[in-house]
């Protein structure tokens, strides 16, 4: 399913106050029927993501420059995929990538399945390279999604 979540207001929706550039905010989406609302607080509204939510976060308020970031071109996505595919330490690395590049429509996800090992893995398919993948699912606890995510933004971002 792909929805469509509006962008970060830069206010907070409690106090309407405007996030500062290096202020820490929570974004939390919510369900209303078929859409998903997102709504931002401030650290001092914040109050925990109410029962019924879909999923949040906690972010930092980017400084108002002239650049904007963007991420690294397709083919240097895939080709980073490619590498960590013989580092099986970097698994929930390449996994959350995997994901990164179906959302980017590089790769379409055709199913998930379970193996004989019992080892849930997405089947991908990269029409760019003609190639189908069999990637491993990895829960990466919070800590190591942060890391991920860390890790991902300074190999693959840049400014544009």
């Amino acid at each position: 399913m792909d929805f469509q979540i509006q962008r970060c207001t830069r206010r907070c929706s409690v106090t309407e106050k405007e996030f500062k550039p290096g202020e820490i905010f929570y974004s939390v989406l919510i369900s209303d029927g078929a859409a998903i609302i997102r709504q931002d607080f401030s650290k001092d509204a914040w109050e925990g993501a109410p029962e019924d939510s879909v999923g949040w976060w906690q972010s930092c308020m980017p400084a108002v420059t002239g650049k904007k970031m963007g991420w690294a071109p397709n083919d240097v996505m895939l080709e980073f995929f490619h590498e960590l595919a013989d580092k099986p330490e970097k698994s929930d690395l390449r996994y959350v990538l995997t994901l990164l590049l179906i959302r980017r429509r590089v790769m379409r996800l055709e199913e998930t399945k379970s193996e004989e090992d019992s080892q849930e893995k997405l089947v991908v398919y990269c029409s760019r390279r003609e190639e189908t993948y069999h990637v491993p699912v990895t829960h990466p606890d919070p800590a190591r999604s942060r890391e991920i995510q860390d890790e991902l933004a300074n190999l693959l971002l840049a400014n544009t």
